[in-house]
């Protein structure tokens, strides 16, 4: 019996699978951490014999190659795609033995990339198909973007995303499992996926998915009309599987002193803290930077840093900045240049041990920031991305999503700015960037949903002005 077994990355939002029949193991689209994978190789007893990548990723460096070494398994790449190491190249229609018992049909599925493929996993003895590893061209309601190759390729590339999900839902049964690698929350997503959808067939596909009920025309007008902006980290990422990437090394940074931490800041490099947004909000070092560390983490840190810039980590524990060293491995930030706990650094009872007292920022709510407009002059920044803003925003504000903002402050007056997002990650990351560069700021931590009951006048997706509720 062929067991698939799902291996979670959260802070990317996607998945890798192993396959296994009880005596040796296959993998999709593996991670670079693949110590996971060996982990769940051991724990049932059983060698990975082959590995298979769907494309060449843009959402994160794979750990298919360094897989296939450390196992001495057969590298599966498209034959089509150029790499810069040794794998073997597969195509349309082959067919790949797995042991005695598991067999990968291989199915050419453009749309995500011109090269992606799909896998059909078969038992060899009845050829009941047990999972379509699917990457990013089938998703749990959704399909891949179309648009990572750039604008000029999308349109071209939407229109095969869906002949694609019809070739699968033709030639696969109903009750194949849908095994995507995007779109538990990655940005490879065209759309986000059905909310807590975790398992998938053809069949549940073929009901519901928009690539398989909507005509071509209307399922790419619908698709690009819905594409927002994705991660600029993204533009390094095929590259760097298309060259190859051994496994991270985690060995634990180099501790910085309270001295060079403050140099660090003062030539411009960054500085993140990792703590919770309130409590980093209430008192850190004076031009550090607040990603507070969870599943956002790393997209977003990816997202906002120079590429290549040197890091430096603030950290509750050793632990918390070795879990972030991992995250920001799997999207190709491998040395940083140190790291301290913030215990250290914000000892003496919370007085920096520098020149400068700690710095802070106020923290409120939607109520909080309804009572500033109407006392006194605010600029209202909205960090959040376009598509959510187009959903409603708060009147009279300005928009500058997030990724934007680094490169936007000379927009903002030097009066006071109340910055918010959809739930309130995405403002206290841009409250310490706007701090850092000398403005006074408040971050709204808050669900959006509450601002209009809070006594704030919307502006709807039509451009009408509603007025607020209560």
């Amino acid at each position: 019996m062929i067991e698939v077994l799902a291996i979670d990355t959260p802070s990317l939002g996607d998945r890798s699978y192993l396959a296994t029949d009880g005596v040796c193991a296959l993998v999709v689209d593996p991670q670079r951490d693949i110590d996971r994978v060996l982990a769940v190789a051991a724990a049932h007893g059983v060698a990975v014999t082959h590995v298979f990548e769907t494309h060449i990723h843009n959402d994160y460096v794979s750990g298919g190659l360094a897989l296939a070494r450390r196992c001495g398994a057969a590298y599966h790449v498209n034959a089509a795609d150029r790499v810069a190491f040794d794998r073997v190249g597969i195509a349309d229609g082959d067919t790949i033995a797995v042991g005695d018992s598991m067999r990968m049909r291989v199915i050419a599925t453009p749309g995500h990339t011109f090269t992606h493929l799909a896998y059909a996993l078969e038992d060899a003895s009845t050829g009941e198909v047990a999972a379509a590893f699917t990457g990013g061209s089938l998703l749990h309601g959704s399909t891949g973007r179309p648009d990572l190759l750039g604008a000029e390729h999308t349109l071209t590339l939407a229109a095969a995303q869906h002949a694609s999900a019809r070739r699968l839902a033709i030639a696969l049964p109903d009750r194949a499992p849908v095994r995507p690698t995007h779109g538990f929350g990655s940005f490879c997503a065209a759309t986000a996926s059905v909310a807590g959808a975790g398992a998938s067939t053809i069949g549940d596909e073929r009901r519901s998915n928009p690539a398989l009920v909507l005509s071509r025309d209307s399922y790419v007008t619908e698709l690009v009309t819905g594409l927002d902006a994705y991660p600029s980290y993204y533009a390094h990422m095929a590259a760097a599987n298309a060259a190859g990437a051994d496994a991270p090394r985690q060995a634990p940074p180099a501790p910085v002193s309270v001295g060079e931490l403050g140099r660090r800041i003062a030539a411009g490099e960054w500085v993140v803290d990792l703590r919770q947004r309130r409590v980093f909000a209430a008192g850190h070092v004076p031009g550090s930077l607040g990603f507070e560390f969870g599943d956002s983490f790393a997209t977003y840190l990816g997202w906002l840093i120079p590429w290549g810039a040197p890091l430096t980590l603030i950290g509750e524990t050793a632990e918390q900045i070795a879990a972030a060293q991992r995250d920001l491995a799997r999207i190709g930030i491998d040395r940083l240049a140190g790291a301290v706990l913030a215990g250290a650094v914000l000892a003496r009872s919370g007085d920096w041990p520098g020149p400068l007292p700690l710095a802070a920022y106020p923290v409120s709510d939607y109520a909080g920031l309804a009572a500033a407009r109407r006392g006194q002059g605010v600029t209202v920044v909205d960090v959040r991305r376009g598509i959510e803003r187009a959903g409603g925003h708060i009147d009279g504000s300005r928009h500058i999503p997030l990724h934007q903002l680094p490169g936007r402050l000379s927009e903002l007056p030097r009066g006071l700015v109340w910055v918010h997002c959809q739930g309130g990650y995405r403002a206290s990351i841009a409250a310490s960037l706007l701090q850092a560069a000398g403005l006074a700021v408040t971050a709204v931590d808050g669900d959006f949903s509450r601002a209009a009951d809070a006594g704030l006048a919307l502006a709807g997706p039509s451009g009408r002005t509603s007025a607020a509720a209560g």
